[in-house]
């Protein structure tokens, strides 16, 4: 893997002032004292010029240091006297008629400095690698290459997308046995698209094959190749592709291709945006290499509806493989991968853990166990255990306990009679998820209390009972602080925001409406993995939207009604039960259960029958 560095100016200037200062030594060691010609007829009446160098117009030579013997000191002066040689004649000086070549000496106090300089600028450079070198290479690619020595991740670390692994696999045999393919006639796919939701494991699946293969790996994102600068994104697509047909056979894996790949025609510049710019040159070099080298281009999305369609044809990224949310089963299977680095009870039940993550990815569950074991450290355990687990779910989902905040006496009432109106619903309503636990200690930012409810499986269709009594479960707290208090408050805005949109849903997607009938009123449809975003209008007329408006407050009325029949039914065990709430501030779904039992009210039966 490639190491970037920060590039600094100050490593310019620092080699300079030292370059300057190593000069000014080195000339200071070997420089000539210029003094008069006077001082030096005195320096030679007392016997202190050892020999000196004469020319026509210039004296140098060596004269004694007072209290140091044999140590001399340089200097020179300007020549007066034509007839100094008979001067020197009374005097025991050796003289010539030539000065030394300074040559060498000037040579090295200049040549020593820049060769040092040159040799620390070498090393910076060579620290820094290819990629930041310099202006010269801000069109080369930014891609991080892992070798095939440094890539420790195979399919046994991938878990939980079986159907996408065996997508996968004859991209690895090609890379392995490519004449397999090619004498045949047949050819691998140039691109191979992986879409799935965020944290669904995408990249690890990409390291995977490259890994099973055993070939080199170029990673980056999209956003590396757009620069401010026009051209440096098509010039590093250029050079990617370069390198990697000299490492073939090799993956390129492009992630998050969407910040690269979108829809090309919607931009405010142009069609000389840099972007297009990118895209253009990447969509270029997806036709002119040669699949036959082992060049495989990966790219992974989770927004592919928003990429151009040039992208997604034949011949490029000619291949999709849904990397989707896992199921119970797949659950298990990744959560027993991240189980194998930490510490755990023996007898720990993956398939209640999976049964209490429904919708959670790869990234979810990695997170999950990793809050198990801060938790099981935090309580001095030296193994995790399921109420850890359990512990890190409801952390995961409604947020981080916060016990030290003070609620007064009656807002804790209000919650403790709201969160009983939503499980005693749920509970007596068929169809709806089990109840695990009921709390009123707040949690994240603004959650007073929670009522948990676990799926029982993985559930991929609806029916409209069904959603109604999901309805009418969510509307299950307001119904009870209206039956109790006979007042209501804030504390159901998120409540009453699922409802809405639930039956919203069921009168414009769903078909579900007797006045509107079987059609599909909504607008465009929201990003396929994002689940957010805004909503565009559909397509009807001022008095469907009066009518739609008119079904969702009906639906939501009835199923307030039906909460409150049910409630009313059950006021003794709702009391019962927010008396326990307030003095355990949790308690599990068996309790509440029991309570229904000894009242006689579980069997739910008459609870069905709509209110009218």
């Amino acid at each position: 893997m490639q190491k970037h560095y920060k590039f600094s100016i100050w490593y310019v200037l620092l080699g300079i002032w030292v370059v300057l200062i190593v000069q000014n030594y080195i000339a200071s060691m070997f420089a000539a004292q210029v003094i008069p010609y006077s001082q030096f007829l005195n320096l030679l009446k007392a016997g202190k010029v050892a020999e000196i160098a004469v020319t026509a117009n210039q004296i140098q030579g060596k004269m004694k240091v007072d209290g140091a013997p044999g140590d001399f000191k340089l200097f020179k002066t300007i020549r007066v006297d034509p007839e100094l040689s008979k001067m020197l004649e009374q005097y025991p000086v050796s003289f010539k008629g030539e000065i030394e070549s300074t040559f060498l000496r000037d040579l090295f106090s200049w040549i020593f400095p820049l060769l040092l300089f040159v040799g620390v600028w070498y090393f910076l450079m060579k620290r820094m690698g290819g990629q930041q070198a310099g202006f010269m290479t801000l069109g080369k690619n930014k891609a991080k290459i892992y070798m095939e020595n440094e890539l420790n991740v195979t399919f046994a670390d991938v878990a939980g997308v079986d159907e996408a692994k065996q997508e996968l696999v004859e991209v690895i045999e090609f890379l392995k046995t490519p004449a397999k393919f090619t004498d045949i006639g047949g050819r691998i796919p140039k691109g191979i698209l992986l879409v799935g939701p965020p944290g669904s494991g995408k990249t690890l699946l990409a390291k995977a094959v490259a890994g099973e293969s055993g070939v080199p790996f170029f990673s980056l994102s999209g956003s590396e190749f757009v620069e401010m600068f026009v051209g440096l994104g098509a010039a590093r697509v250029r050079d990617l592709f370069v390198q990697a047909k000299e490492k073939a056979p090799c993956i390129i894996f492009i992630d998050e291709l969407d910040a690269l790949g979108k829809a090309r025609g919607f931009s405010a510049v142009g069609g000389h945006d840099e972007r297009e710019q990118t895209l253009n040159q990447l969509l270029v070099e997806m036709d002119g290499f040669d699949p036959k080298v082992g060049v495989i281009l990966m790219a992974a999305t989770n927004r592919p509806e928003i990429l151009d369609p040039a992208l997604l044809r034949p011949g490029r990224f000619d291949r999709h493989v849904l990397v989707d949310r896992p199921d119970k089963v797949g659950r298990e299977q990744i959560l027993r991968v991240h189980l194998k680095k930490v510490k755990a009870v023996s007898d720990l039940s993956l398939e209640k853990l999976a049964n209490m993550t429904p919708g959670m990815v790869g990234a979810d569950l990695a997170n999950l166990v990793n809050e198990a074991a801060l938790l099981a450290v935090r309580r001095n355990k030296n193994e995790v255990g399921m109420a850890e687990f359990e512990e890190a779910v409801e952390r995961i989902v409604a947020g981080l306990e916060k016990k030290n905040r003070l609620i007064n006496a009656s807002e804790r009432e209000t919650v403790a009679y709201h969160e009983m109106g939503h499980a005693l619903v749920a509970l007596s309503l068929p169809g709806t998820d089990p109840v695990q636990k009921i709390s009123i200690i707040p949690r994240g930012v603004a959650a007073l209390g929670y009522t948990m409810q676990v799926p029982t499986g993985d559930r991929f269709l609806m029916r409209k009972t069904e959603l109604e009594n999901k309805i009418a479960s969510l509307l299950g707290g307001r119904a009870a602080e209206e039956l109790i208090f006979q007042d209501i408050s804030t504390g159901a805005h998120n409540d009453l925001a699922r409802a809405t949109d639930i039956a919203r849903s069921m009168v414009l997607e769903y078909g579900m409406s007797e006045k509107l009938g079987q059609v599909y009123l909504a607008g465009d449809k929201q990003p396929l993995f994002m689940g957010m975003g805004p909503r565009e209008a559909g397509n009807y007329s001022e008095a469907t939207s009066e009518i739609i408006d008119r079904e969702i407050r009906d639906n939501i009325r009835r199923e307030y009604e039906r909460a409150m029949a049910i409630l009313r039914e059950k006021k003794e065990v709702l009391t019962r039960g927010a008396r326990l709430l307030l003095e355990k501030e949790k308690i599990d779904g068996e309790e509440i259960r029991r309570l229904m039992a000894e009242s006689g009210t579980l069997t739910g039966v008459d609870a069905t029958e709509k209110v009218n």
